[in-house]
């Protein structure tokens, strides 16, 4: 859209905005006194952001002291941030108390939309500022006209169809913002802020717009003081990652143009170096400046949450809206988007993804106030995700992308350590960066034989101990040509850092039991005496003792582990191999923080949702002593070529349980002979016994 046009439409917007600041509604009574309030608020953030935006246009960020930047981000954050959540509009419990079941969830959603404007205006996102602008004067405008004429307030549907079209009306040009930003070098403000970044200068770090806490700016300080050889190994470790995932499934990278970087905000220095290596491999580098709630929690450079219990309110706002008509809608511009930007999706090879551990721990808190989809609003949208998943695989074709993910902890970790020094932080980074640098040709050794044993097995029997109650079945794929065929995959430091794993697609009949965790954390929430039971590798049942409440409780994990799904079937079984990483985990006293990606290889794991081959089962995948590792479906994903809308679930969940809760784990062979694998926490194969060290040390 033309500039000087948006300009002008933020410039009048901008003065109106000022004006209800100032003057609000007209508030005769007490009901219209509490939408008074909330008007005057979001019209004075409003034009906070937009004095914001001249700052930036004068050249504020270069100008302005750290503290000075500091303090103008923390005002752009203050309403959500914990101490002043409970009386935040924001807050879906406090806007209903204060506007009614009906606005308050509607007003909170705005309330939401207006806060991303802070993101928009230091990205230079002038049109998505300026739509939010407008749409707030429209729904301001709704309640001042009724209040005005008809002295009462507006009816209710009136302004749900101002915010119902503004998400339909808004889907063009969001949805091939997002596309854009995820396949078009250039397109990403993100990118170009850490291409840009000047890393001796930490106000870089406020040119994102995100909220910037001490994680941030004491990350980006620790970086900037290791030496060279540090950041080498830390960046040359993911972007290796990633080309191996190419090399070992026999992808042609030389066919790809870009590679998507998603990283937390503070370790641009890391990025920079890793920026340099994809452009070695000839990969311009892109990136989503946010996530459009499609496909990734974050965008490319993600901070620190503000608040996460007000994520966790607001994760189903949608339901206020969501219809067929708006799937539908949603669907025609995803594909339009994906038309028009069809060659470069063509050329982009996939994600490379920074992970961080060591948040506070998160309790959420359900509220009955926040905004809840029905129960064929949840079907509708486990659909809807597979039809839009379906469309982008059209135009990023999954057989010829990879991936990698790499973790590293926050400074925020420092507080569950035994020590909360920096040198011990230190000290852990260290090892953490050592754990993701182990020697992969020992753990590939030692896991080839322990395939050669699982080779043999037609189940598999895991049990727990130490009050841990799983008592599972594994059916395992039945091999016809030991000789060339392989069940188990032996993963190495590709795709999925650090080492030690070996993998297989389980077959579901006759995969039947309990997997019992004593406590999880999954996806950033945590699960305690999580318990799912199996009936022919599908869930039949689940429970958890977070809540009080049961129904709570199934709620919780029918949301955050089923994705909103009825069932799920066994994706994927795991045996993780590295007793490092569980051992230096057990020394900090943080096995509780570890992120997944390193946590599921600490012990057995279970993955429920789709395989490891999620929609590349017909793609050959080997072995490095040459075996092409066969079990790569299950019963669900084999409906792919007769009915795809059953094959898959677009959700892959890992679960672990530790070696210190694990009784056995046994490979059973068609005549019932039993090969041990570990046995009371401990590995008692003949040839893996060297994975005991790091444990008995």
């Amino acid at each position: 859209m033309n500039l000087e046009l948006l300009e002008e439409r933020h410039a009048l917007a901008a003065e109106r905005i000022a004006q209800i600041a100032v003057e609000g509604l007209e508030a005769e009574n007490s009901e219209s006194k509490a939408f008074d309030a909330y008007f005057r608020r979001m019209a004075s953030y409003l034009a906070l952001v937009g004095e914001n935006k001249e700052f930036l246009a004068q050249g504020g960020l270069q100008k302005a002291s750290l503290e000075e930047l500091g303090a103008r981000n923390h005002a752009l954050y203050e309403d959500i941030l914990p101490e002043n959540y409970e009386t935040s509009f924001g807050n879906p419990a406090y806007a209903v108390k204060q506007l009614g079941e009906e606005f308050g969830r509607l007003l909170s959603y705005l309330f939401v939309e207006i806060t991303a404007c802070a993101q928009y205006c230091y990205a230079g996102r002038l049109e998505d500022l300026v739509i939010r602008e407008e749409v707030f004067l429209e729904v301001y405008g709704a309640f001042d006209e009724s209040l005005r004429e008809e002295k009462k307030l507006p009816a209710y549907e009136n302004v749900r169809q101002i915010l119902y079209w503004f998400i339909s009306d808004y889907s063009d040009f969001g949805r091939q913002s997002f596309i854009d930003q995820m396949v078009v070098p250039g397109a990403s403000s993100t990118i170009r802020v850490l291409k840009n970044a000047d890393l001796t200068d930490l106000r870089y770090l406020y040119a994102y717009g995100q909220y910037i806490s001490e994680n941030e700016l004491q990350i980006a300080s620790f970086l900037l003081r290791q030496p060279e050889e540090t950041i080498a190994k830390m960046a040359d470790t993911y972007t290796e990652g990633y080309r191996i995932g190419f090399e070992v499934t026999g992808k042609d990278l030389s066919k790809k143009k870009t590679a998507e970087l998603i990283f937390p905000i503070g370790f641009e220095r890391m990025m920079k170096r890793a920026v340099e290596n994809f452009q070695k491999m000839g990969l311009d580098v892109v990136g989503r400046d946010d996530s459009m709630g499609y496909w990734y929690t974050d965008g490319t450079g993600y901070s620190t949450s503000p608040n996460r219990q007000y994520e966790f309110d607001h994760k189903e706002d949608h339901a206020l809206f969501t219809d067929k008509a708006l799937r539908q809608r949603t669907q025609e511009v995803f594909r339009t988007a994906f038309e028009e930007r069809k060659e470069y999706a063509r050329g982009y090879a996939g994600p490379a993804v920074v992970e961080t551990f060591g948040e506070k721990d998160f309790d959420p808190v359900i509220k009955p106030e926040a905004a809840k989809l029905s129960e064929e609003q949840n079907e509708a949208q486990v659909e809807q995700l597979m039809k839009l998943r379906q469309i982008q695989m059209e135009y990023i074709i999954e057989e010829e992308r990879s991936f990698t993910i790499i973790a590293f902890p926050l400074p925020e970790i420092r507080e569950a350590l035994p020590d909360p020094s920096e040198e011990t932080y230190g000290k852990f980074f260290e090892e953490i960066i050592q754990i993701n640098t182990l020697d992969y040709k020992t753990y590939q050794g030692i896991q080839a034989t322990m395939i050669a044993a699982l080779d043999q097995a037609d189940t598999c029997e895991v049990k727990g101990m130490n009050g841990n109650c799983t008592d599972l079945t594994v059916n395992l794929y039945k091999l016809s040509d030991p000789a060339k065929e392989t069940i188990f995959e032996n993963c190495v430091a590709d795709v999925n850092i650090p080492v030690g794993e070996v993998f297989t697609s389980p077959v579901l009949q006759g995969t039947s039991g309990v997997l019992n965790v004593s406590r999880v954390f999954l996806q950033g929430l945590e699960y305690r005496d999580l318990k799912i039971r199996f009936e022919n590798g599908m869930i039949a049942e689940y429970s958890c003792s977070n809540f009080e409440n049961e129904q709570e409780n199934l709620d919780f994990i029918r949301d955050n582990v089923l994705y909103k799904h009825k069932t799920l079937p066994i994706g994927e079984f795991a045996i993780g191999t590295n007793t490092t990483a569980y051992t230096v985990a057990r020394k900090y006293g943080v096995q509780s923080k570890l992120p997944i990606l390193i946590a599921e290889k600490t012990g057995p794991h279970f993955a429920v949702g789709d395989t490891c081959y999620s929609h590349t089962e017909d793609v050959k995948v080997y072995n490095p002593d040459g075996k092409e590792i066969v079990a790569r479906e299950n019963e669900k994903s084999k409906l792919r070529s007769t009915d795809p809308s059953k094959a898959y679930f677009n959700c892959h969940t890992d679960i672990t349980i530790p070696y210190d809760e694990l009784g056995e784990l046994t490979a059973v062979k068609a005549n019932g002979e039993r090969i041990p694998i570990i046995r009371e926490g401990r590995f008692v194969l003949p040839g893996t016994e060297e994975l005991n060290r790091a444990l008995d040390s």
